[in-house]
């Protein structure tokens, strides 16, 4: 009996010294702290990085817009350019 008790307490000193090596390899509470303040940031920044994604769309579609009517110039079908008439034809 003494020993199977001295046996149980071996098993559950050795239970703690792995779970306590874990906390120290793999802090579950450092992620879980990590975690939150990296969400709480990005929740906070939305706003900024929704308008930057809104300004590069905007600019992409303008330099699109320029590129088009550059060409539209130096096409000898000028149909893109809209109210100018194709005399050629």
């Amino acid at each position: 009996m003494r020993e199977e008790l001295q046996e149980s307490i071996k098993r559950l000193v050795n239970f703690t010294n792995f779970t306590r090596s874990f906390f120290k390899r793999k802090n579950p509470f450092k992620a879980l702290a990590v975690s939150l303040l990296s969400s709480l940031k990005d929740m906070l920044t939305i706003r900024q990085k929704l308008k930057m994604a809104k300004y590069r769309v905007n600019y992409h579609k303008h330099q699109l817009h320029k590129m088009e009517s550059l060409i539209a110039e130096s096409n000898e079908h000028t149909f893109l350019k809209g109210k100018n008439l194709n005399e050629t034809r």
